[in-house]
């Protein structure tokens, strides 16, 4: 059992264990040292979000890497993406983020970049932890301290040589909802670049706002402006930039399933012996049923980009995804980017002279019900009697004709409940049945 990770780093509420400086200090040292392979100058990236506490954490890591020798270059706010995209252009040795993600301004988090830009597999976690809960002060032993640099990164100009001439958003009005986050900055400056007209909203961080009724977890704000804008496309981002969900010009919500869609729909076209999207097991059985009328399977994981991507990469697969708007697009980047998933879907929008509400149309979802409910204890779900005997009656009622998922969040103390059916009244109640049930058991 891991004592640190969760299935995206290390999180949890600022200056409580364990997002406190001497966990960050010591987690700093434990990357330094595992990602030291040859005798030579090393350097690791860091970057943040817009996060108060980020400070904090961002100057306890610089210690703890320093002290082993290690160089350290920081970056400031930056969406994830892009301190991968910078990890692996500027050939360090790791990268480091600080962010909670999608999760309030009370939170935070630290998750680790491979040399490739790739989130660091399970075994690279398990030797960080290893390393942390070491009796033996390893800094010590290095006599050699590393220096700490503040550089201008690249992104924006990297995104922007990525896509080339391939695009050209001239006469496309859009509105980016920036959740008051990590692409604050860098989304309008993009989007701009390529000729868009842009509204921006949610742009204005100040420690506290980040995610705050808005960005991709609360997308009604983007729905009215893009009506009253009377814009092609709405795209929100969560605080870290990492997952991006879409208004279409008719105001409706869509998330990573038509993306997903959207872009294999395109892929088939071009290549047609392209036969496998990834996603998780959350991706809605409408889009399993779409792939599969193409002649595409979908290929489910466990929830985590990083078991996405993970399976993507062993597969060598161009594309694959989250409902929650993680989208990988394995050729340009080996992570979940906003930013670079909204010009895929603006590149559609421009090079199939169609609406975001018609290439969406191929897409017809089963009605699917997810209650979160907040948990004071991870028993496994299926060992409460309760929940069992409700989740054995329901799957008997689908009788075949859909699913139902029960999870922990692994970044929050919540419950999932996720059911989807044909029958839209049937499946709500079947999930309200059963999140009653855990939260009789073991709700807060």
């Amino acid at each position: 059992m891991r004592k640190l990770f969760g299935t995206d780093g290390v999180r949890g509420v600022a200056n409580i264990h364990p997002m406190t400086a001497e966990v960050a200090l010591q987690l700093g040292r434990a990357i330094a040292h595992i990602f030291k392979k040859e005798p030579r100058r090393h350097k690791i990236v860091i970057g943040k979000d817009t996060r108060l506490s980020g400070y904090m954490l961002e100057n306890a890591m610089v210690a703890g890497i320093c002290s082993m020798g290690v160089d350290v270059m920081i970056v400031g706010p930056l969406p994830t993406p892009g301190i991968a995209f910078i990890t692996s252009s500027m050939r360090a040795d790791a990268g480091v983020v600080i962010s909670a993600s999608h999760n309030p301004y009370q939170d935070n988090g630290i998750k680790f970049f491979s040399s490739r830009g790739m989130k660091i597999p399970d075994r690279a976690e398990r030797a960080i932890e290893r390393y942390f809960f070491a009796k033996d002060d390893f800094s010590g032993k290095t006599p050699c301290k590393g220096k700490r640099k503040v550089i201008t990164a690249d992104y924006v100009d990297g995104i922007v040589r990525k896509f080339g001439n391939a695009i050209s958003l001239k006469g496309i009005r859009i509105v980016i909802d920036c959740a008051n986050g990590a692409t604050y900055r860098v989304a309008p400056d993009i989007f701009r670049k390529f000729g868009a007209d842009v509204v921006v909203i949610n742009n204005k961080p100040n420690g506290r706002n980040i995610n705050s009724s808005c960005g991709a977890l609360h997308p009604a704000l983007l729905s009215k402006v893009v009506l009253r804008e009377k814009a092609d496309l709405g795209v929100a981002f969560d605080g870290d930039g990492d997952r991006a969900i879409f208004v279409d010009e008719e105001g409706n919500i869509r998330d990573g399933d038509y993306v997903l869609a959207i872009c294999a729909t395109r892929i088939k076209k071009k290549t047609p012996l392209f036969r496998t999207v990834v996603s998780t097991v959350m991706a809605n059985y409408g889009l399993e049923h779409y792939l599969k009328n193409i002649g595409i399977k979908l290929l489910r994981t466990k929830v985590g980009d990083k078991f996405v991507c993970a399976e993507m990469m062993k597969r060598k697969l161009p594309l694959g995804g989250e409902q929650s708007g993680h989208i990988i697009f394995l050729d340009i980047l080996p992570t979940g980017d906003g930013i670079i998933t909204a010009l895929k879907v603006l590149e559609a929008i421009t090079n199939e002279e169609k609406t975001m509400t018609h290439l969406c149309s191929v897409l017809q979802k089963f009605p699917q019900q997810l209650i979160n409910v907040k948990v004071a204890s991870k028993p496994q779900l299926t060992n409460i009697k309760s929940v069992k005997k409700i989740l054995t009656n329901g799957e008997e009622q689908l009788n075949g004709n859909g699913r139902i998922v029960l999870r922990y969040s692994g970044t929050e103390q919540l419950a999932r409940v996720m059911v989807e059916g044909r029958d839209e009244k049937l499946v709500d109640a079947i999930a309200k049945d059963i999140a009653e049930a855990i939260r009789c058991e073991i709700g807060v």
